[in-house]
């Protein structure tokens, strides 16, 4: 048999830029940057959501190479960061509507595997979390359906 996936995977992409300080056509200082980050949390929105708003209307790559901060400490510090993480939320989210999905599918093998593995994944993420203190120890999280 012939060499089948070899050559397939390239490395296309975009890559972070290498360089630590902040592009020379950046004219925002570290303090509108913060602004700005505050502004949009207060409006409601995620950590990821005000990256891409910055880097997309505002053309700011990389907030920690102009403040040294990344948005999620910036929030930290001024007491606006969610109380459980970005990506856990996310996570339960997808099983939530995965069980949604179950109820009103209750033969699809497939999607009960794959709540399975989101659940793994949560269960994962919470012991990272409480080990190292970002959400409280007595945060737990519940199973939604019963693998029958």
């Amino acid at each position: 048999m012939a060499r089948m996936h070899s050559r397939r995977r390239s490395r296309s992409g975009s890559k972070r830029p290498i360089s630590r300080s902040p592009p020379s056509w950046v004219t925002a200082t570290p303090e509108e940057v913060e602004e700005l980050i505050v502004s949009y949390a207060r409006q409601g929105m995620p950590p990821s959501a005000i990256g891409m708003t910055l880097r997309d209307q505002h053309g700011i790559p990389l907030v920690r190479t102009i403040t040294g901060k990344s948005v999620s400490q910036i929030l930290r510090e001024r007491g606006l960061s969610q109380e459980i993480p970005e990506d856990l939320m996310n996570l339960i989210e997808r099983a939530r509507r995965m069980h949604v999905h179950l109820q009103n599918n209750r033969s699809d093998r497939y999607n009960k595997h794959r709540l399975q593995l989101v659940e793994a994944k949560i269960h994962r993420l919470v012991k990272y979390y409480k080990r190292v203190g970002r959400i409280p120890k007595d945060f737990q999280f519940r199973t939604l359906y019963t693998y029958a």
